[in-house]
């Protein structure tokens, strides 16, 4: 690995440790674990490996094969907001793990992403092997519950997303060869095993070359548009109610919102049309992986992408079209776009004895559709694998 020779290099000594957290891909249940939503996932063995060494004196030095700029703070001084650069995810893990834990020990790190970044949630995968290889220097042990709940409080509270918790539970929980079934609500979860009857299957990452993009502050914002419709819902309905930011329509009955729906501006309404269709998207899904019946697992997930982009309207032209490209490809079991639609990549599910043609037909024709994109367009298969290993 690059990040072990560069960290060789720079501290003249070998790292300590390695840590390694897996990229996700969510084929259902994307834009509704912020809402107490039911999600599935899987992690892949791609991902962020973190070479480390300990820093006694209590800093945190830490570079990027990604980013030019190193970073530095101490674990007994960390920005009260974010500074704005790469590492604000890194600064945030180390005030979040701060609130729990006392820290004695700082760390030197290299980090090394094996993946173009954007959809598979780089940001969780990082913020986990930093936390992890942090933790074990300060001779702390991370229950997986405490590990979830501390990168989301990162991410969340420090760096200002509103996620929820599908990212860091797929890259912590995931076991190969089964799928991820996780109620958000409770963060109960059931690991489903790979049917023996299923037909073979292997995840293909589409990257459209869109690395930044500034619609990408949207997010946030189709988030507080899920809560508002939410609010409404149950002030149409008389049900009781708090602030404004404990509302989700996980607590809103199907029901309720079928009565009120056309009282709904038409944003909050669709936000919230993603919201209970996706989640009887997700338990018809289980239920398919279950059965070993990957055609109508995939079938679920391309009807997923659908809702994403005409519901949850978000998703670039780039995705989009990658979309689109995908949903008419012979082998395809199912995909949607990856992450929160504005930059990245699209996953699908495969038949591997498609991988060749697939490859090439999507990428003529969204290189077709996108010339100026041509070497930065990148196509890349993959399998499903544990959670973070330290």
């Amino acid at each position: 690995m690059n990040c072990v020779d560069i960290y060789c290099g720079t501290y003249r000594r070998e790292p300590s440790g390695i840590a390694f957290c897996p990229y996700r891909v969510c084929p259902m249940g994307a834009h509704s674990d912020h809402q107490l939503g039911k999600v599935t996932g899987l992690a892949i063995d791609k991902g962020v490996h973190i070479a480390y060494g300990s820093k006694k004196n209590g800093v945190i030095e830490l570079s990027s094969l990604q980013f030019d700029r190193r970073a530095q703070w101490h674990i007994h001084q960390i920005d009260e907001k974010p500074v704005g650069d790469w590492a604000d995810y890194l600064r945030g893990a180390t005030w979040a793990l701060s609130r729990y834990y006392p820290l004695r020990v700082g760390l030197s790190g290299v980090i090394e992403g094996t993946m173009p970044i954007g959809g598979l949630s780089s940001s969780a995968a990082v913020i986990i092997a930093f936390l992890g290889a942090l933790s074990k220097l300060n001779g702390i042990q991370l229950e997986d519950t405490e590990m979830i709940q501390i990168a989301l409080e990162a991410e969340r509270d420090y760096v200002g997303v509103s996620v929820g918790t599908l990212d860091q539970s797929c890259e912590v929980l995931s076991k190969k060869h089964h799928l991820l079934y996780l109620d958000t609500r409770d963060n109960s979860y059931e690991l489903i095993p790979q049917h023996p009857d299923m037909k073979p299957y292997q995840i293909a990452i589409f990257f459209s070359g869109i690395e930044r993009n500034l619609a990408g502050s949207k997010f946030n914002m189709r988030v507080d548009e899920a809560k508002s419709a939410a609010y409404a819902l149950m002030a149409y309905a008389g049900m009781e109610y708090g602030k404004f930011g404990q509302a989700v329509l996980r607590d809103v009955p199907r029901e309720v919102y079928e009565q009120y729906k056309h009282r709904l501006p038409d944003n909050w309404r669709k936000r919230a049309e993603h919201f209970y269709t996706e989640f009887d998207r997700v338990q018809q899904g289980a239920e398919a992986w279950r059965r070993g019946d990957i055609e109508t697992y995939g079938r679920l997930s391309f009807e997923s992408g659908h809702s994403s982009i005409y519901n949850w309207e978000t998703g670039s032209d780039e995705l989009r079209t990658l979309y689109e490209i995908m949903c008419r490809t012979d082998g395809i079991y199912g995909g949607r776009f990856s992450g929160a639609g504005f930059k990245g990549c699209c996953m699908a599910l495969i038949d591997p004895t498609f991988a060749e043609s697939i490859e090439q037909r999507v990428g003529e024709e969204y290189l077709k559709a996108f010339p100026q994109l041509k070497g930065r367009y990148s196509f890349h298969l993959c399998s499903s694998a544990d959670g973070i290993a330290l």
